[in-house]
């Protein structure tokens, strides 16, 4: 029997087919169909989209994926805590679903900044051992959720900076560049990403903290205790709001533009940069230019987080652009070559 041509011939058919559907044709085990699907996908001629249950395998066409995609409108995941990064579960979310299919791109840049400033903030601060990661699109909006079962965001604010209660936390947390890990974070993340959709809210201990834009207010409320932190961040599809707008009104000047080139001068803003949410917020916005040059005159010292950010993720994501960086000294050298090496 050939199972290629089988395979190849109900996709023909029925346009979207899973493992399961050839075993049962066939009465072959499960292992050793997966085989012919893993040498056809290997052969470019067919992908999987989804997973579990919900995993399909279509055919290796640009019109094909893009229709299958529109049907996967929600992701799920269960991570284990370890040697996982933000801009990778991303990615996959963009791979394997049609979340972001023909969403505006001021939408597009704030979800890729609310969901990797607050899942990073899960995997560094959380301490669970694993993080449930949800999105979801309908026809007005797009929800998703951080969850996980660690040591709980207002506790771990009490607890760090010595406080009495929930809500002496959470007036520390609202005042925005608040962190209870200084030496690797600034407290960015949740201070844009609170102003950049239409709602976020984080749940913690016996408290719900709500910013909603929408009303420009916020709220607090009681709940039944948890253990961790739940965030949860909605957008609406039709949002004008602009991340680099929103960057621009709580910062200084950083930026000395021409047509084709602008000049990062860092100092001007901070003393040291150490986060992931700083480099995301000084690149937001600059992938129309060729060259990129970051100044780091009077910055002592930058981070690996920072290093990694700007020199890798963002790096990968815009290879046709040029960065540079200039008047760095042998700390901020040092971290950027050893960036660069890895």
């Amino acid at each position: 029997m050939d199972i290629k041509k089988l395979i190849l011939k109900k996709l023909a058919k029925k346009k979207k087919i899973k493992v399961a559907d050839i075993v049962k044709a066939t009465g072959f085990s499960r292992a050793y169909i997966n085989r012919f699907f893993q040498e056809l996908k290997n052969d470019g001629k067919i992908i999987l989209l989804g997973r579990a249950n919900k995993a399909r395998y279509i055919f290796a066409e640009k019109k094909t994926v893009a229709r299958a995609k529109k049907e996967l409108l929600s992701f799920h995941r269960v991570l284990k805590n370890k040697n996982i990064f933000e801009d990778v579960v991303l990615d996959e979310i963009r791979k394997n679903t049609g979340i972001f299919l023909g969403l505006s791109k001021n939408i597009i840049q704030i979800l890729n900044y609310a969901f990797t400033e607050m899942l990073n903030n899960a995997i560094e601060h959380s301490r669970s051992e694993k993080i449930e990661v949800f999105m979801k699109r309908d026809e007005g909006a797009i929800r998703f959720d951080v969850i996980d079962k660690g040591i709980g965001i207002f506790n771990n604010i009490m607890k760090k900076r010595k406080l009495k209660n929930e809500l002496e936390a959470i007036q520390d947390l609202i005042k925005g560049k608040q962190t209870t890990m200084p030496k690797e974070h600034t407290g960015e993340g949740i201070f844009f990403t609170s102003k950049a959709g239409d709602r976020l809210i984080i749940q913690g201990s016996n408290k719900k903290l709500i910013f909603d834009n929408i009303l420009d207010d916020i709220f607090i409320k009681d709940i039944k205790d948890i253990k961790g932190t739940k965030v949860t961040f909605i957008i609406g599809l039709k949002s004008k709001k602009g991340l680099n707008i929103i960057f621009r009104e709580y910062s200084e000047s950083l930026f000395k533009f021409s047509r084709t080139k602008v000049i990062v001068k860092l100092y001007r803003m901070d003393t040291d940069y150490i986060s992931r949410s700083q480099a995301r917020r000084i690149l937001s916005g600059l992938e129309k230019f060729k060259i990129i040059t970051l100044d780091f005159q009077g910055v002592d010292t930058i981070g690996q987080s920072f290093a990694d950010e700007v020199f890798r993720v963002w790096k990968n994501h815009h290879s046709h652009i040029n960065i540079q960086y200039k008047n760095a000294n042998d700390n901020v050298d040092f971290m950027i070559k050893r960036t660069l090496s890895a």
